[in-house]
């Protein structure tokens, strides 16, 4: 890409002289015509006529040459003066603006030479200063660069797996424990070594359920407003390939609400850790030691009956009474025992399968309050709480038990035309140890099948449909569940029967002195960034988390037959390059490669050879990207392949896209060359693995975080300005 528009000046210029000489033969036409007499008029008529239109062609002929060598000239001048100059400007703009070290070409006229020394003497001067106050910064950051690495270390060697998050659920930081698991979770093949499962800015929601993972902070922030120092909470999850992930969670408070003194001032969070492990394994192996433990118990239970019928008709006449009575004694004493020993069994297995799903303590007025909150937000009856025991302590699954409120409240108004529920939470009189949970309405009686229905479906909450039943999360409780009809009162209520939990929580004694002092932390930028809750065009290009991607292909002919065999791509997070998280996969074309291109590419046909095909890679490649802009370079002819591939593949590259060579034309517009060497040698970025696609998204990638500042200089500062402007350049008509 080394053309460059013809200059308008000089057409501009040449017109102009054109002009003005048309112009001068014309007033000296009409003056000397006012000064001849009639008979010297009708002489040069008479030789005008003979001779006018070899004296007409002959001035256009004068006036063209006098056009082109004033254009040549005109050329000359701003080639060698004022070109030089604009791109000196230019090129002097990039080094002042973009933190650019390198030297300017010397170029033009004596004096722009001089001019460019000048400013090569300032970059200098300037670089030596910057030097002296690079090495007094890494002087005085040497102790936090040190315990940097000692964090670093400490999160690689890490047996669980941690992610922290932001409070839009972007991804801070991860260790490499979690990406392995992360990739062991996928449900799809794993490629470019699962770049893209995980990564800083991503969000953790792809993986978790938002609406799960909201519930939990909510539990976290009404222990907090009751005074706890350290709250936490934990849940169980099922990923899109069928694992099942226990996950605490705990919060990341912000700096004024960790000094702060009163706890609704304490509150603030800026994030959130996640603490992940891998139950499914664990999971199976007990359900199978449940099997056997279930068919053993059944099996006993059976033997023991048929034991106990032996045994009563065991009355032979010839045995005498007192030793017939001592053997009976003795086997029904034995059969009893062996019977409580495997009820004791049952019952530890039962509840062994239980504790498999954690149950938190709960205060049971902040289980109603969110379930209050659920229901009127998602089926909008209105709802409120009566005879509510302050006091008591829930033993509970929080997001399961308040999925089944709403699914009956939800049910109730739909089939039953109920117009308002209630909540009530008391102590079980009759069950010691249980708490009876509510739901309380006004109207029709409903059937005791209708009931069992409802208890038997899976549970459908708003639009969307979960696995679970009301029995699954009553027996995940280890509790009860009926109907029952008030007739006094005209109302009826579903009745939940929950482990009650010990009335207290554990309080830090920072709670109650305060200590002033606070370790040292590290601040995580992205923590102050916040969801996507205004368009992406309006948002500033500083803002935003990027993908620079490249590819390499068999030519340049889509539409031809020309496929993709590299895709290549790193991310820009926070204004920051993550070159440790980048895709890098090379793709089986299944065709040949030209020998012509292999020098480019440097890609031969058994380095392609059983790799994954563009059905499984532009997926994977998708999933990295998503929720990104992307960036190339020339992008127009990369995601002109990648357009063609989307019906095959399933998935639409619909995101925004910013591409280099328009926005170098849109910076300099004086410069003969947009080509990525070119850019980077003015921005003085260095190529490496040029024509390989990670290397060229490296090299696009830094090349555009040098742009940024430049494009602020010109006033534009968000990502709509940035693609309305740079679809304004020469190079923007390109099309593949």
């Amino acid at each position: 890409m080394s053309r460059r528009p013809l200059d308008r000046r000089v057409l501009w210029g040449s017109g102009l002289l054109l002009g003005a000489v048309v112009v001068w033969l014309l007033a000296a036409a009409g003056l000397l015509w006012s000064t001849l007499n009639a008979v010297q008029r009708d002489r040069f008529l008479l030789v005008w006529a003979e001779w006018g239109f070899s004296a007409i062609a002959l001035l256009v002929m004068m006036c063209l040459v006098l056009a082109m060598l004033s254009g040549f000239a005109l050329h000359a001048l701003i080639q060698n003066f004022l070109a030089p100059a604009a791109q000196l400007a230019e090129e002097s703009g990039a080094v002042a603006r973009a933190d650019v070290a390198r030297e300017l070409p010397e170029r033009g006229s004596i004096e722009n030479r001089a001019l460019a020394r000048v400013i090569n003497l300032l970059v200098e001067q300037r670089g030596r200063l910057r030097h002296d106050m690079d090495e007094r910064v890494k002087e005085a950051s040497h102790n936090i660069e040190l315990e940097k690495s000692r964090l670093a270390a400490l999160m690689s060697e890490l047996t669980q797996s941690v992610v922290v998050c932001n409070l839009d659920g972007r991804v801070i930081l991860y260790n490499n424990r979690a990406r392995i698991q992360f990739r062991a979770l996928s449900s799809t093949p794993v490629v470019a070594g699962g770049a893209e499962l995980i990564g800083l800015g991503r969000s953790i929601y792809s993986v978790f359920d938002r609406k799960l993972v909201a519930h939990a902070l909510e539990n976290i922030q009404q222990r907090m407003l009751r005074g706890a120092d350290q709250p936490s909470a934990q849940f169980v999850t099922s990923t899109t390939a069928g694992q099942l992930l226990r996950v605490q969670m705990a919060p990341v408070r912000s700096v004024q609400a960790q000094v702060a003194e009163s706890p609704a001032d304490r509150v603030e969070l800026t994030g959130f850790v996640l603490m992940l492990e891998n139950i499914t394994q664990d999971y199976e192996s007990d359900s199978a030691r449940d099997r056997v433990l279930h068919a053993l118990t059944e099996g006993s239970r059976s033997a023991l009956a048929s034991m106990q019928a032996a045994v009563d008709m065991l009355d032979f006449p010839d045995l005498d009474a007192a030793t017939r009575e001592r053997f009976l004694r003795v086997i029904r004493e034995e059969t009893q025992m062996l019977t409580r020993r495997i009820a004791d069994a049952e019952a530890g297995a039962i509840a062994h399968i239980k504790s498999r799903w954690p149950l938190e303590d709960m205060l049971g007025t902040d289980l109603l309050q969110a379930a209050l909150r659920r229901i009127e937000t998602v089926t909008g009856l209105p709802a409120s709480s009566i005879e509510v025991d302050a006091s008591l302590w829930l033993k509970v699954e929080s997001f399961s038990l308040l999925q089944a409120l709403v699914y009956l409240s939800g049910r109730l108004a739909d089939e039953f035309s109920v117009r308002f529920v209630q909540l009530r939470l008391t102590a079980a009189p009759a069950s010691p140890g249980k708490g009876q949970l509510d739901l309380i309405w006004g109207g029709g009686a409903m059937s005791t099948e209708t009931v069992m229905s409802w208890e038997m479906d899976t549970m459908k909450v708003g639009a969307e449909a979960t696995r679970l039943s009301v029995r699954d999360v009553v027996e995940r409780h280890g509790g009860a569940f009926w109907f029952e009809r008030e007739r006094v009162r005209h109302q009826a209520f579903f009745r939940f029967l929950l482990p009650l939990a010990n009335p207290q929580e554990q309080l830090d004694v920072a709670t109650i002195v305060r200590n002033q002092g606070r370790p040292e932390y590290y601040d995580f930028d992205l923590f102050q960034t916040s969801e996507f809750t205004r368009s992406l065009d309006d948002r500033k290009l500083t803002e935003l988390v990027y993908t620079v991607f490249d590819t390499e292909t068999t030519g340049l002919n889509p539409l031809e037959g020309d496929e993709i065999i590299q895709v290549g791509a790193t991310r820009i997070v926070n204004g920051k390059l993550l070159r440790h998280e980048c895709f890098d996969q090379l793709v089986d074309p299944r065709r040949s490669i030209p020998a012509a291109s292999i020098p480019i590419h440097g890609i031969r046909p058994e380095m392609v050879k059983g790799q994954p095909t563009i059905e499984v890679v532009l997926p994977a490649f998708y999933t990295f990207a998503h929720d990104t802009v992307l960036v190339a370079h020339n992008a127009a002819f990369d995601m002109r392949f990648l357009q063609i591939k989307e019906r095959q593949t399933g998935v639409v590259f619909d995101q925004p896209v910013l591409d280099t060579l328009l926005l170098s034309a849109l910076i300099h517009p004086q410069q003969d060359s947009h080509r990525l060497e070119a850019i980077a040698e003015r921005l003085n970025v260095t190529v490496i693995g040029r024509h390989t696609a990670i290397g060229d998204a490296m090299v696009t990638a830094e090349v555009f975080l040098k742009l940024i500042p430049l494009l602020a200089e010109m006033g534009i500062h968000t990502l709509g300005q940035a693609r309305e402007a740079a679809q304004r350049t020469f190079y923007a008509r390109l099309k593949y």
